[in-house]
């Protein structure tokens, strides 16, 4: 087979979507899809969500890429490549994911500094018994922290890392997290753009291999009743003009070591705490993660090196100072909830919100906080939707998409239980 090309994008759920495309197409290029895409639910519901025009003849949108974007893939005689979306005017497309980053970065370009992110993913291994059951990977030594053979016997994140090096993606980490067979994926530092799509297609690339091992990697925030959850951390800072870290007041970080900015991106966060959940934990699965007491962000409060808080201030300083935000999952789109996360905060740099005191309690049997999260999709779309600030600083098209397809995401998994409401999800994230 020749040369050929797969051009991808990350939709509203989450979900890559594309095409295979001939060799030709190895340049500066671009390709069409339906627009109408953006109105697809995860059960092939079609509706006639904001922005999707699907009672409009389902028009076009066109996905561009430059030449060099276009990376080596993990399968052979194949290129792969991220685009943008634009409507048939040529105009970019208020619904794409990938759009709303790159504004999110363009208003911190407009202050003098640069965002960098880093993202940690979390996930669960699963298979399917000689029923066709969905189980857990059968990884009986697995532990924290685990290693080798005991964590992993078919060893198929070894054949991810090793893919993963020949294809130029920087892991910092892979490692097993606290509930067997739960992961962890860390990749290095970079500018927010391009540390999303790495992260995006590493995801991307790591379900695929390991369904070559017969494993489903679910990025699910909790596929596994019994088990914790998973997360989807994004650790930011930002460079200023002069190349140096603009979170870093010295050496030294943590709470006692704060700068300004580090306060305002904080207060930003907590203020819009509640209506960031229905972006970036956007399933009815979320909330079955986002409980008190489980290291998950449901708390509007912040920490030094506390896991139990929503957002925690690196105790590293210069280079690596950094604010981690602990509330996303998976299931939502790693573009938008990166720059929700981004957009709040510079809400909070804007605004001068105040910053309210740092959490004392231990986060299990004590805590400061009394305002979380809603506790079902439900409460939390309808919190985005109050939170017109956060929407209009997203993207007022995207975020109108997203609540009407949440609302009715609300309603199609109402009477879903157990097992029943993972298989609605597991398969797509």
């Amino acid at each position: 087979m020749k040369d050929r090309l797969r051009a991808v994008f990350c939709d509203h759920l989450s979900i890559m979507r594309g095409k295979y495309l001939p060799g030709s197409k190895i340049a500066d290029s671009s390709t069409r899809f339906c627009r109408s895409t953006f109105g697809v639910h995860y059960d092939k519901d079609l509706l006639n969500a904001p922005g999707a025009m699907m009672m409009e003849g389902l028009p076009d949108m066109e996905l561009k890429w430059k030449a060099e974007e276009i990376r080596d893939s993990w399968d052979e005689h194949t290129k792969i490549v991220l685009g943008d979306l634009y409507d048939i005017d040529g105009a970019p497309l208020g619904l794409c994911p990938r759009g709303a980053l790159k504004r999110a970065v363009a208003a911190w370009e407009a202050k003098g500094l640069t965002p960098k992110v880093g993202i940690e993913l979390e996930c669960f291994a699963l298979q399917t018994d000689e029923m066709g059951r969905i189980i857990p990977y059968d990884a009986p030594g697995g532990v924290v922290y685990g290693t080798g053979p005991f964590s992993d016997p078919l060893r198929f994140n070894d054949a991810i890392w090793e893919e993963a090096e020949r294809l130029g993606f920087r892991i910092e980490m892979i490692t097993s997290e606290f509930d067997t067979p739960q992961f962890e994926y860390v990749l290095t530092f970079d500018d927010a753009v391009k540390a999303v799509d790495d992260i995006v297609l590493f995801r991307l690339m790591a379900r695929e291999i390991a369904l070559e091992h017969g494993v489903l990697l679910s990025f699910m925030p909790k596929p596994l009743a019994e088990a914790g959850g998973s997360g989807m951390h994004i650790n930011f800072s930002f460079t200023d003009k002069s190349g140096k870290n603009a979170l870093s007041s010295g050496d030294k970080g943590g709470p006692d070591h704060m700068n300004d900015l580090a306060r305002s991106c904080l207060a930003g966060l907590l203020e819009h705490h509640k209506g960031l959940a229905g972006l970036i934990a956007p399933t009815a699965n979320s909330y079955q993660r986002l409980q008190p007491g489980s290291l998950s962000g449901f708390w509007k409060n912040w920490g030094g090196d506390h896991r139990n808080v929503t957002t925690r201030i690196s105790s590293e300083g210069g280079v690596k100072a950094r604010l981690e935000h602990r509330m996303a999952d998976a299931s939502s789109n790693p573009y938008t909830a990166t720059a929700a996360v981004l957009q709040a905060s510079l809400l909070g740099l804007e605004n001068g919100y105040s910053l309210p005191p740092m959490e004392t309690g231990d986060g299990f049997e004590k805590t400061d906080a009394k305002e979380s999260t809603a506790i079902d999709l439900k409460g939390a779309t309808a919190d985005l939707k109050a939170d017109t600030a956060l929407c209009n600083a997203v993207g007022d098209m995207l975020c109108a998409n997203h609540v009407y397809m949440k609302e009715h995401e609300v309603k199609k998994t109402r009477d879903l239980e157990g097992d029943a409401l993972r298989d609605f999800y597991v398969h797509f994230v």
